[in-house]
């Protein structure tokens, strides 16, 4: 993130001598992106960082991808790749929201999966890019080497590239998360930020609305593994390694910079509306390599006398649309069997829009009530196990309301 914040204690001057009580320096580590040309932090540890005593291969869960072919829009139930919100699968080493993940399509840039989990999470850190995590229901304590976060629904958590945590489920809900997993990094659009990366004037959220860890978070242990993702030669070239430690990596006494893990709440998003209808970069939250991060909250919608509330058809020239509903009744939908937990995959390639009742039922409509996350990305989507196991395979058909002929 790019404003400044300090958590505990700090030396005066950076790289400088900082003693612990009895005597020992803490170790200093410099957390950075671009080759030490864009965002830091320094944290300082009570052991040192780099030490490892083991490590060992990580069967990743399964990365492999399958194209979208032929091309057509897909609808994916997301819910049904964990039946039964009760029936949790507790006996199941996967049934956590980091090893418990499901991919649900991915490319190069960005790989977007779904758990429903139970149980903690291992130590966890993803040396390939950013992560960007949607909660959909249930809450959580995110635990981090910066500090923790409590998260509920409606919340992105934001963790920074090779940020070491864990995500602890709390209350008797189980944690549904959609994870959006970049080959790069996750900001605020540009266009929000002034040249030295303050939000501006015209941005629909600000630094008001973003939670960063407030205090440190120290944990005591010998021998600790930590579950990492990095680039491999397994599928989406990528791999895993479990690193064994010889001190808990929770040790970080104080640390400043502007990066570090952050959670925003989407009720804290200001809707930008107008007389006609306004086009998805109005909606947009985040942005990271090749991709781009929307949202459609609760808003009052056209006001013009003879304005049409609902999207007019469109052509994704250039990208892929996925759109996950979260919440709400989505209007344009009605009438195609989506419902909360679907995703629609709106590939380049093929106009979409509306269903054709939609656009009459939705006249003279003020407000619409609804809750989605959309990820627009400039290259192909393939399908990933879980998306694959979830298509309804008859959402193409929904405009025309007929399906192949053989």
């Amino acid at each position: 993130m790019a404003f400044y914040r300090q958590v505990g204690e700090v030396p005066r001057k950076r790289h400088t001598q900082f003693r612990r009580p009895d005597g020992r320096l803490y170790a200093e580590e410099l957390m950075g992106e671009e080759g030490f040309s864009s965002d830091s932090s320094l944290l300082y540890h009570r052991g040192v960082p780099s030490s490892l005593v083991d490590a060992r291969p990580w069967q990743l869960p399964d990365q492999a991808t399958t194209p979208n072919a032929p091309l057509v829009p897909r609808h994916l139930k997301l819910h049904d790749l964990f039946p039964g919100e009760e029936a949790m699968p507790s006996t199941s080493a996967a049934a956590d929201p980091v090893t418990g993940r499901r991919l649900v399509l991915g490319n190069a840039d960005v790989r977007i999966s779904y758990a429903v989990s139970s149980l903690p999470s291992p130590l966890y850190r993803n040396a390939v890019g950013d992560e960007c995590v949607f909660v959909e229901r249930g809450t959580a304590r995110v635990e981090t080497v910066f500090g923790a976060l409590d998260v509920g629904p409606g919340d992105y958590v934001v963790l920074p590239r090779a940020t070491t945590h864990r995500w602890l489920p709390t209350g008797a809900e189980p944690l549904r998360t959609y994870a959006i997993e970049a080959n790069g990094h996750i900001a605020p659009p540009k266009r929000y930020l002034s040249k030295y990366g303050q939000f501006l004037e015209h941005a629909p959220y600000c630094e008001r609305d973003l939670r960063g860890p407030a205090a440190p978070l120290l944990a005591e242990g010998t021998d600790v593994e930590v579950y990492v993702k990095h680039r491999g030669e397994g599928p989406g070239g990528l791999a895993g390694t479990v690193h064994v430690v010889p001190e808990h990596p929770f040790d970080v006494v104080g640390w400043d910079g502007c990066l570090y893990p952050y959670a925003f709440d989407v009720a804290d998003f200001e809707p930008i509306t107008g007389r006609v209808h306004q086009p998805p970069p109005v909606h947009q939250v985040f942005e990271g390599p090749n991709f781009v991060i929307c949202n459609f909250v609760p808003r009052k919608v056209d006001y013009h006398p003879l304005a049409v509330p609902v999207p007019y058809y469109h052509s994704n020239v250039d990208s892929d649309e996925i759109m996950f509903y979260v919440d709400g009744d989505y209007e344009a939908r009605k009438g195609s069997g989506i419902g909360k937990g679907s995703v629609t995959v709106h590939p380049g390639g093929h106009s979409h829009g509306p269903q054709p009742a939609a656009v009459e039922a939705s006249l003279g409509a003020e407000r619409f009530d609804e809750l989605a996350v959309m990820v627009d990305t400039f290259r192909p989507l393939q399908l990933g196990e879980g998306g694959a196991a979830v298509d309804d395979g008859r959402y193409a058909w929904s405009w025309s309301g007929r399906g192949p002929t053989s």
